[in-house]
């Protein structure tokens, strides 16, 4: 579903502040694959994520999503087949809209211009995937997502990517700023989803017990480069402990 091939990203080549953020990397992601990401600060996570949306620009290599090379496609162009969620809640939704309106507006991608005016039978499917999520939130549609809770947002945001499934699903730390409680939330939320759906999709954490108990394959990043790709059957045999050496490469 998604090939990267040596792909590389320089910022501010040929000057002093010349900084290799992506170096030579290759991978392959199967279709319905869910794979965690780790990685410190500056390890090349996010530049990856940028890279496959289009954010950023490669230096060399190409990327492939479903056989179809999409090195030169703009940002906007692939936005229609991959999904990216933040860690602020905030990011991905309009907080003076209303939750059916924030739902609308995502639903619309696939259906032409957008409309303010919700449609009866739109309500009605709105309604039953918010139920999904087992938190009331389908009896709240009238309700600015604004007035939320962070978890209670960001659980709409999630379904807001999935109304309509993407080829490939990006979730950056997307329950960073959550409390304990409701990260969990969204978490066991996510891998149903993911599930349920059959989305291929990749998860930056920088929490290493929800990388070993979420996806079926982890990749540790370092120096902008991938140094372990774990395997679901690795993966299953590691503990913590294992992963803290890769910190200090």
């Amino acid at each position: 579903m998604l090939e990267l091939k040596n792909a590389g990203v320089v910022f501010n080549e040929g000057t002093t502040l010349e900084k290799t953020a992506l170096n030579d990397v290759s991978v392959h992601i199967q279709p319905g694959e869910f794979v965690t990401i780790l990685g410190s600060n500056g390890a090349g996570k996010s530049t990856f994520f940028n890279v496959v949306t289009g954010a950023a620009k490669l230096s060399k290599g190409q990327v492939f999503l479903d056989g179809k090379d999409i090195t030169d496609l703009k940002e906007h162009q692939r936005s229609k087949n991959i999904g990216r969620l933040y860690q602020d809640p905030s990011q991905g939704t309009a907080p003076h809209l209303t939750v059916e309106e924030n739902l609308a507006l995502a639903y619309s991608r696939s259906r032409g211009p957008f409309s303010m005016a919700v449609q009866k039978s739109d309500q009605e499917f709105f309604k039953k995937n918010l139920k999904r999520l087992d938190m009331g939130l389908e009896e709240r549609l009238k309700t600015p997502i604004g007035l939320l809770s962070g978890g209670q947002r960001q659980a709409v945001a999630l379904m807001m990517s999935v109304l309509n499934p993407p080829k490939l699903l990006l979730l950056d730390e997307h329950t960073a700023a959550l409390d304990p409680k409701s990260a969990q939330m969204i978490l066991q939320i996510t891998s149903q989803l993911i599930k349920d759906e059959k989305i291929t999709a990749l998860m930056i954490t920088h929490n290493m017990k929800d990388a070993l108990e979420y996806g079926d394959r982890l990749l540790i990043f370092h120096d902008g480069k991938i140094v372990k790709d774990f395997s679901k059957e690795e993966k299953e045999k590691l503990q913590v402990k294992d992963l803290i050496d890769f910190y200090d490469i």
